[in-house]
Order: C-alpha cells, then sequence, then structure tokens
C-alpha cells in the first residue's frame, strides 16, 4: 500500500486535522453525543483521540508494546498536548527508524505512522462537526483535500480490508469498482469467501462506487452517505454492515 503523499504532507494533515477536531469539541462541548459513533460523546471522543496520539507517537519511539493511555478529566489541553506531541515526533524521526507497523504492505515506520495518524485524526474530525452540528455536514463542506482523501481510500483499500480479518464475504462473490471522479484514481475489489483481494486501478465490474475523492473517502468509512451506486443497492448496505475498523 505505497503512498505517494511525502511524509510532511500526512504531517501537515495531522496538524490542520488535529486542529480542526479541537475546534469542532469545543463548539459542541464535551457532554454533547457523536452521531457518527452512538456509543461517545465528546469527551470519550477527545479521549480516544488524544490516547491514540501518544500511542501511536510511542511506537514510532520504538516503545515495545505501549499502553493507551487514560485521559485525565481536564481532556481538552490533554488532547491538544498529544496532538503536539506527535506532529513533533514524526517530524524528529528519522527516516530509518526501526518500530511496529500493522497493516499489510506497509510503507517504512515513519511513513506509515505518518500517514495512519493523518487519517485517523481526519476521520475523527468528522465525528468531531457531526457532534458540532449533529449530523455531519455535506463531505465538501469539510475541508478535506482531494489528494488526501484519495491516499485514505487507497489506505483503507489496500492496507486495511486486504487484511482477511474482516466480514465483507460474498458467495457467488463479486468485483466491486470503487472510483474517485476529480482525482482520477480507481480501485478493483474481489469479494468473495476468502480475503478481499485489491488491485490499484480501473476494472470490469459487477458493482461500482463512485464520487469526489472525500465523498468516497468519507462514505467508505461510514460517515456519510454520498456515493453513487451502481449494481445491486444492497451492496453497499453489506459493506456498511460488514466494514468495521477498530482503532489498531
Amino acid at each position: 500500500m505505497p503512498t505517494h503523499l511525502t511524509v510532511e504532507r500526512h504531517v501537515d494533515a495531522i496538524a490542520d486535522r488535529g486542529a480542526t477536531l479541537a475546534t469542532a469539541a469545543r463548539a459542541a462541548g464535551l457532554d454533547a453525543p457523536v452521531p457518527t459513533c452512538p456509543r461517545w460523546d465528546v469527551r470519550a471522543l477527545l479521549a480516544h483521540q488524544g490516547g491514540v496520539h501518544r500511542w501511536a507517537a510511542a511506537n514510532l519511539r520504538g516503545e515495545k508494546d505501549p499502553a493507551k493511555p487514560e485521559a485525565p478529566d481536564d481532556v481538552l489541553p490533554w488532547y491538544d498536548e498529544g496532538l503536539d506531541a506527535l506532529v513533533r515526533t514524526v517530524r524528529s524521526t528519522a527516516d530509518d527508524v526501526k518500530a511496529m507497523v500493522f497493516l499489510k504492505d506497509a510503507p517504512p515506520p515513519r511513513a506509515f505512522w505518518a500517514r495512519r495518524q493523518a487519517h485517523e485524526t481526519t476521520i475523527h474530525s468528522v465525528d468531531a462537526m457531526a457532534a458540532a452540528h449533529g449530523a455531519v455536514p455535506p463531505v465538501a463542506d469539510l475541508g478535506i483535500a482531494p489528494d488526501l482523501a484519495a491516499d485514505g481510500i487507497d489506505e483503507l483499500l489496500t492496507g486495511f480490508i486486504t487484511r482477511g480479518k474482516g466480514q465483507l464475504h460474498a458467495s457467488p462473490g463479486y468485483v466491486l469498482l470503487v472510483r474517485a471522479d476529480d482525482t482520477g484514481h480507481a480501485w478493483t475489489l474481489r469479494v468473495g469467501d476468502g480475503p478481499v483481494t485489491t488491485t490499484v486501478g480501473n476494472g470490469p465490474a459487477d458493482v461500482e462506487f463512485a464520487g469526489t475523492a472525500a465523498q468516497v473517502y468519507v462514505s467508505l468509512w461510514n460517515r456519510a452517505d454520498e456515493l453513487t451506486v451502481k449494481g445491486p443497492a444492497e451492496t453497499l448496505a453489506e459493506w456498511r454492515k460488514a466494514i468495521r475498523i477498530r482503532w489498531r
């Protein structure tokens, strides 16, 4: 799952989307429910993301089996501190650092963690914005850059769902084409009884999911419903039921 974006581009995304998350969290208030994560309020969202930022930085520093830290009651400054620390850690880490990674065909650790936290933070910034507005705003209003969105689709389709641990199966199988119309990226997925396989590029397909890169990105992460679907409509419902990515 190689990325065409630089580490610096991913770090800028961590900082930018992390700040967006914090601003939306403050606007919503700590007790506001998070519509996209029904078990969470904003306090829990900040605790999760602040813990993941610290966990990622610890892994990049080479710490063995770091624990995800508990958030204090004063969670907003704690979140801000963790975001700043993660950005500093990625920027100061050598390109050849040895550290744990966990996705299939992952890039080297520094690039892996920069990319993973860029998308972790971006998707959870959408959750915070949903809490502030009572629902996810239109994807065009989320401010997610097309290049970042296309990279996030690629990470999801080539890194996460091909690990063989997912619940997306079908018998008989089918081929799913995912297209980002504004950037020109495409991915061809083969869904059957075994693990999903993904090939980068266009190919003949039974089903097609399409939209702008941001629409596809946010929709495939089950935060929006702005995909154009060609083929059996139940395929999208099956995706939403089967694709439940855990935090690590």
